[in-house]
């Protein structure tokens, strides 16, 4: 079919030119689609066979399982219509800890006593079991003496091994003066120790400054004006204390007080010692026993009104217990730790009289637990003539000679003695920090050239420097550790 087309310019009249011929497009055209698809199935089952030859024969259901992917059997299949979805693989089962089985020990060497074997045969292996698991050792056998009985008692403390372990550490604080100015810089080499006249070996030394735990003892059984003196100088005293030392207050006249426990040195301490002020002394004078201000009331004829005769009347006798408030102060310092460096500090006119303790029962004290006494005298021990006076023993006045001997025998050193408040002040700084700042000397004490039974041990503290002033602790009670 041809289609002519002119271009006559008339109306209604088409005229067509090209030549097309549907016909044999459409031919060509599905001749080249067979022989595509052919082309392409030619290609696949060329590779189908190839890779048949590759592998082993298997069924069909293994091979399209190996050519799938691992992890693909994780992922289930999408439904279809034609076969029911696969079910979900089940989960593997959880392992649960077997409970364990309590172990059984041999009652004499405590080993873990193996398990027999009820299945295992009574030939050789038998054998081969008893030489990897060999009996338990027989408990060792004690005989006793002929013609005696063996103990029946399974509990005996002889059956018990024990060990004696008897030890005694010596500490030493050591002050060292030029003219009464402390020397520093000094080592364990310029140091010789010895104990009842033997030289010991050092086995300790530091120059590093020691905590302090420090019992404030204060006389109130003094006149009122040295009290009064002494309240001024209560922010001084508290000055004088580092932020880790301790701090503890007692009091003592006819009888002992303890103010506070052990604290620091801090506002607590401050509002305590300003409570402290409101103390008061005794008033100078001898006492009043007779005429209007005596305590007999109004008296005609020297005969008080109301009685038929005169009463006599005897002044009350003063106490000033100072052995009493020392062993008090250092019964409680014993319990504070060993790394503290344990100071008694006392403010008194060093008068003692009425205690129930004695020196030396107190002294005894002090130097098992290494406590050291320092003291300010006040009053009439701060005067040099009146407390030379004042060591003569006069009978029912007490003693005043016996505060120097505690800070001597125990290495405090001399009794500060100062009259002025400002004076007072400056020994509270200086006594402290003389007494943080010392030198610790240890060492444990060498079995003595001849035995003694003697309690107390001396020492003596040589430096290797001449001029040089040392100041020690005289000797002291050695304390055995209990057995172990």
């Amino acid at each position: 079919m041809r289609v002519s087309s002119s271009g006559s310019g008339k109306p209604g009249t088409v005229s067509v030119n090209n030549t097309v011929s549907v016909n044999n497009i459409v031919a060509s055209s599905k001749r080249a689609f067979f022989a595509t698809g052919f082309l392409l199935a030619m290609l696949c089952w060329t590779g189908l066979a190839a890779i048949a030859q590759s592998q082993p024969q298997s069924s069909p259901s293994s091979a399209q399982t190996q050519s799938q992917p691992a992890q693909d059997s994780a992922i289930p299949d999408a439904p279809s219509a034609v076969q029911p979805p696969a079910p979900a693989p089940e989960r593997p089962p959880v392992a649960r800890p077997e409970p364990k089985k309590p172990v059984e020990r041999d009652p004499w060497t405590g080993q873990p006593i193996q398990p027999s074997d009820q299945n295992a045969p009574a030939s050789g292996d038998s054998a081969s079991s008893e030489e990897k698991n060999p009996p338990p050792p027989m408990p060792p056998v004690k005989t006793v003496p002929p013609g005696s009985s063996a103990k029946q008692n399974s509990n005996s403390q002889d059956q018990l091994l024990t060990f004696v372990v008897h030890t005694n550490f010596v500490q030493i604080p050591v002050t060292v003066k030029d003219h009464g100015r402390p020397v520093d810089g000094l080592t364990s080499a310029d140091f010789t120790v010895k104990e009842n006249g033997v030289p010991q070996k050092l086995t300790f030394f530091s120059s590093d400054p020691f905590a302090l735990s420090v019992a404030i003892v204060v006389d109130l059984g003094m006149p009122d004006a040295a009290i009064q003196q002494i309240n001024q100088t209560f922010p001084a005293m508290v000055a004088a204390f580092a932020p880790f030392d301790e701090v503890a207050l007692y009091t003592y006249s006819s009888t002992v007080s303890q103010v506070s426990d052990f604290m620091a040195a801090n506002r607590k301490l401050t509002a305590l010692l300003a409570q402290m002020k409101t103390e008061r002394g005794y008033e100078n004078g001898p006492p009043v026993l007779s005429g209007p201000l005596a305590p007999n009331g109004p008296v005609i004829n020297n005969i008080p009104v109301g009685q038929p005769t005169e009463p006599v009347y005897t002044p009350q006798k003063e106490s000033h217990v100072l052995n009493d408030a020392i062993l008090q102060a250092a019964l409680d310092l014993g319990k504070r730790g060993r790394e503290r460096r344990k100071i008694i500090f006392v403010i008194s006119d060093g008068r003692e009289s009425g205690s129930k303790a004695g020196y030396r029962d107190v002294l005894r004290v002090l130097l098992t637990r290494g406590i050291e006494v320092k003291a300010v005298g006040v009053e009439g021990a701060a005067v040099p003539f009146v407390r030379k006076l004042e060591q003569l023993h006069i009978p029912d006045q007490g003693r005043s000679d016996i505060l120097p001997k505690y800070t001597h025998a125990t290495g405090g050193g001399e009794v500060y003695s100062e009259l002025s408040t400002r004076m007072l002040e400056d020994v509270y700084s200086e006594a402290m920090m003389e007494a943080r700042n010392q030198y610790t000397l240890g060492y444990y004490p060498a079995a003595p050239k001849v035995p003694t039974r003697a309690a107390y041990r001396s020492i003596e503290v040589i430096v290797h420097r001449p001029g040089l002033k040392v100041i020690a602790k005289d000797g002291y009670y050695p304390v055995l550790s209990a057995p172990h």
